[in-house]
């Protein structure tokens, strides 16, 4: 499902399964930033594929690199 609403400041993330709708874009991109730069491996791999589809305007972001 890649839905882009580039004027919409909420965002909904899937990582690890755990579904979160997050209210503003901003806190979802620090926080998983933060995870990101706290981990490594796979799951570096996983945080990273979230942040960048937050990046790239995605309302929709899993931690997939198949969506």
């Amino acid at each position: 499902m890649n839905v882009c609403l580039k004027n919409s400041d909420g965002v909904t993330t899937v990582c690890y399964g755990n579904v979160q709708e997050w209210d503003s874009r901003s806190e979802a991109k620090r926080y998983f930033l933060e995870a990101m730069l706290n981990s490594d491996g796979s799951e570096r791999e996983r945080y990273s594929n979230v942040y960048l589809k937050i990046m790239l305007g995605y309302s929709y972001c899993t931690d997939s690199v198949q969506d």
